[in-house]
């Protein structure tokens, strides 16, 4: 009963992460045209602050477990590279929801980097899922030769490197590394990178600028909180794809706020890429309570 429980506990957090993430990308976009590292900047601000007073209360403080310092940079480096394609993306593709679908293809770019970086052999339908999926990206994405494209291109990259991301958080976990501490690295290394290019290219904002840009903060801190404690409180594999859930949150905010209303096509990778990952989810539980009852 109780790992039922801790199961709708983590997917109801999750929902409430997505929803967090959803609002921030609306935030980023109500914001208007400010520079990227200045949104980036107040994104990353927030969850440094939250995080540094919970660490105080800590016993261990602001101690790094032996082995992690390397993979924490990585992750820090990847999910601030990661953010900025997302907003510069958010900004440019015309679509909040275009862009939260194509920062969701992390997972399966996580299946591909965990190959390299934890030697982790995929099963033959995650390789089959992963190929739907850029499938699906393809769709939205509708590559040209033109530069009108390279919004939709820094989407995709911007969930290359979220993958990235989460995969070194994967190892981090391993190495018995915590989840605040992983938090706080990523907030804080993305704070004072960004804070040059926040002064050196700073533009004035008006009242209601500042409000939203703070709200997007806020909003990512409350999603990262959620997320943490999801994952704490069930297995990925079991609620990992309501994290899409960011996608229909994102599509009926941009309609309702930025009359933001996607095409056909996008409606068609949407559908391809949650296909693909509702259908990996549902193979990845069979398989596993397949192996309980031979265990």
């Amino acid at each position: 009963m109780m790992k039922q429980t801790n199961r709708w506990v983590g997917i109801l957090l999750i929902l409430g992460a997505a929803a967090g993430f959803a609002c921030m990308n609306l935030f980023v976009g109500l914001a208007g045209e400010l520079p990227t590292m200045q949104k980036v900047f107040f994104r990353n601000l927030f969850a440094a602050a939250i995080v540094f007073v919970l660490l105080l209360f800590e016993k261990e403080k602001f101690r790094i477990r032996k082995g992690a310092l390397p993979w924490l940079f990585l992750r820090a480096i990847s999910g601030f590279l990661g953010v900025v394609l997302n907003f510069y993306a958010i900004d440019h593709i015309g679509s909040i929801s275009d862009a939260s679908i194509l920062n969701k293809l992390s997972p399966f770019f996580a299946i591909l980097f965990s190959i390299f970086l934890l030697k982790e052999r995929p099963r033959w339908f995650e390789l089959l899922f992963v190929l739907i999926a850029f499938g699906g990206a393809l769709c939205v994405v509708r590559p040209t030769f033109g530069p009108e494209v390279l919004p939709a291109l820094a989407g995709v990259g911007s969930g290359a490197l979220a993958g990235l991301a989460y995969t070194c958080v994967r190892i981090l976990g391993i190495k018995g590394e915590r989840g605040l501490m992983t938090v706080f690295f990523f907030s804080a290394f993305s704070t004072v990178v960004s804070l040059p290019f926040f002064i050196l290219g700073y533009t004035p904002m008006s009242g209601l600028q500042l409000l939203y840009l703070v709200l997007a903060g806020i909003s990512a801190a409350v999603g990262q909180f959620f997320i943490t404690a999801a994952y704490r409180s069930a297995p990925a594999k079991e609620i990992a794809v309501f994290d899409y859930a960011q996608v229909p949150f994102a599509a009926v905010l941009g309609f309702f706020f930025l009359a933001q209303v996607p095409d056909a096509w996008s409606y068609a990778g949407y559908a391809i890429i949650i296909g693909a990952a509702i259908a990996k989810w549902a193979v990845d539980l069979l398989v596993h309570r397949d192996k309980k009852k031979k265990g």
